[in-house]
């Protein structure tokens, strides 16, 4: 029997199963992958993230091969309408840009160095079965047939699409939004650096982040759902809104996606617990679904260890059910603003908005308001 399974070895399980290792535990990962995948969704690590990862000693080698973010534009039409510095946490003063898969490449060696054996990967989880002894029975389909995994406690890292939690929650509504989007990975020639750039137009936002080794990540907000754009569309679209000419031969991946959000009402369910987009799913426009994933692993954590322990920790569980739904709530409300300074405007009031959003900024407690908000401090 093993302390702990985690469904899911992305980067909130596999950081949630580096945690648990370190502090001793027997702990089986559960993969249904064979193999990490190679494209690169989530890149934004914030200040708050960056401090547990560095905690867990994981983060040097990420801020070594990352990109600081340490300030965002915004710009309109063509002309400069704001920025904002990211300079407010002392330790890690910027946003950090690493493609997914190096961040996962670095969690899942960090597991690997506590324990060779604790990933098994082609494992495909059924079902979960909390028996009267107080262990739960996880039954996975693997290569060779099916196996069971007895455990004291399980935490389901599984993503949006969490198997354990439509057996846990089987009707979860999801909450949709007028918003669909494209972005792709392209060849950095704007000449930005490592800032962020917001490009605020009539047409809709187009996003724009730099990655390592001269590449750019570009979003565009689209009017309908992508009907199978290519890079030469995506790179079309970018020049028409923006001005900015993309090579559509430097594209390295290119992906569509709409939005929804769905947040649980209880994370915890008796052994059983739910984490990151399992238990939350928010809009990716802002970066703060990865984010808030390791920060619940982080607080789940030590109560994990505790009751492993053999302590009683009701009241630590209901805190934590306290404040992580209300930070998901507090994510989801950022990410419904962010998707809303994206969205079409006639030119004069895009205008207006942004001559006023400008003028905010110029004001120390906003700006420092809004630099809060964007890096999850």
């Amino acid at each position: 029997m093993f302390d702990v399974v985690v469904v899911g070895a992305g980067p909130v399980g596999l950081f949630m199963g580096a945690l648990l290792l370190q502090q001793g535990h027997t702990v089986r990962i559960l993969e249904r992958r064979p193999a990490r995948s190679h494209r690169s969704r989530a890149i934004g690590i914030h200040p708050p993230a960056l401090g547990q990862l560095a905690r867990a000693g994981v983060a040097a080698e990420l801020t070594e091969a990352g990109v600081h973010i340490r300030r965002g534009l915004a710009y309109s039409r063509g002309k400069r309408v704001a920025e904002l510095p990211f300079s407010g946490d002392p330790d890690f003063p910027f946003i950090l840009a690493v493609p997914q898969p190096l961040t996962e490449k670095v969690l899942e060696e960090a597991v690997v160095r506590l324990d060779p054996g604790a990933i098994i990967r082609g494992a495909d989880v059924m079902s979960l079965v909390e028996d009267s002894s107080g262990v739960v029975e996880v039954a996975a389909a693997i290569p060779a047939g099916e196996k069971q995994f007895t455990a004291r406690l399980v935490v389901a890292a599984d993503g949006a699409h969490s198997t354990v939690r439509r057996q846990i929650v089987p009707e979860l509504p999801a909450r949709g939004y007028p918003d669909s989007y494209i972005m792709g990975d392209f060849s950095d020639a704007t000449g930005h650096g490592s800032d962020a750039v917001l490009y605020l137009e009539p047409d809709g936002i187009v996003e724009s982040f730099p990655l390592p080794g001269g590449v750019r990540r570009w979003v565009v907000r689209l009017g309908e759902p992508d009907q199978g754009s290519t890079a030469a569309g995506l790179a079309g679209l970018v020049g028409a809104r923006t001005g900015e000419v993309l090579d559509p031969a430097s594209n390295t991946m290119i992906s569509a996606f709409e939005v929804r959000s769905r947040l649980v009402r209880r994370m915890v369910h008796g052994r059983v617990v739910l984490l990151g987009d399992a238990a939350h799913e928010i809009s990716p426009i802002g970066g703060q679904g990865m984010n808030l994933g390791w920060l619940d692993a982080a607080e789940l954590a030590p109560i994990m260890h505790a009751s492993l322990m053999g302590n009683d920790v009701g009241r630590r569980l209901a805190r934590f059910e306290v404040t992580r739904r209300r930070t998901a709530l507090r994510a989801s409300r950022q990410a419904g603003l962010n998707m809303a300074l994206g969205r079409p405007l006639p030119p004069a009031v895009m205008e207006t908005r942004n001559r006023l959003f400008a003028a905010a900024l110029e004001l120390p407690a906003v700006a420092a308001l809004v630099e809060r908000r964007f890096t999850m401090r």
